[in-house]
């Protein structure tokens, strides 16, 4: 109750407020919903419809996700820690082995295109979820 929050309660670790509660919406991890590309209001419903199509609805709460905006977050974010553990692990490599260059573009490019794929799905779902837990998913006007 005293993080600032007017109405607001403590449910095993996650913040609900007075009218989530009411309105029968459980408490769900963002880190849990943001793994497995689910619906940040229930937890239950596929968030993306392809790779990084974002599904208008919720298809199990109905959750209105076409005002979600996750813009170049989620790539800026892959870019920086992607780019960090690939430059870290290539300047190892060659500083060790001095391998040449062919060696370098067998072993990275692989990586940071499975990496960037890999990591783009769970980071946008994570910030789509953040838009929703501060009430930034709001029905487009009209």
């Amino acid at each position: 109750m005293g993080d600032g929050q007017c109405g607001a309660r403590r449910i095993g670790g996650l913040t609900q407020t007075d009218s989530e509660i009411e309105a029968g919406v459980p408490a769900v991890s963002l880190s849990r919903a943001a793994l497995r590309c689910r619906c940040p209001r229930c937890g239950e419903g596929k968030l993306f419809a392809g790779l990084l199509t974002v599904n208008p609805s919720c298809p199990v709460c109905r959750l209105d996700l076409r005002a979600q905006d996750a813009g170049d977050g989620p790539a800026v974010f892959v870019i920086f820690f992607l780019g960090m553990i690939v430059v870290g692990l290539a300047a190892f490599v060659e500083l060790r082995f001095e391998p040449p260059i062919w060696v370098h573009l067998v072993l990275w490019t692989p990586l940071i295109l499975v990496g960037a794929v890999l990591l783009l799905r769970p980071l946008k779902a994570g910030l789509i979820g953040l838009q929703y837990r501060h009430h930034r998913l709001e029905p487009p006007p009209g």
